[in-house]
């Protein structure tokens, strides 16, 4: 596959592969590439979870319950457990 950008794209392109952190121009793509397929991804999970969320229907659990269930969800992320 071959990609024609315009030269200032080009020069980005270069130069980010000249920082050491890609081997060259096209691993730096094929990282944006990645970076746009988990953004995408994620953009699709949140939008079904939001979904999901409002075909639940109104919660009957007290806010400060919610949140002490997501405090203690976040604690055991964060502690890996």
């Amino acid at each position: 596959m071959n990609v024609s950008l315009p030269d200032p794209m080009k020069e980005w392109v270069e130069a980010q592969a000249r920082t050491g952190c890609y081997s060259n121009a096209s691993d730096y793509v094929r990282d944006l590439i990645r970076r746009d397929q988990k953004s995408h991804a994620a953009h699709a999970e949140l939008l079904e979870l939001i979904t999901a969320g409002l075909e639940s229907g109104i919660s009957t659990t007290p806010m400060s319950v919610m949140l002490e269930k997501a405090r203690a969800k976040a604690r055991k992320t964060d502690t890996g457990l």
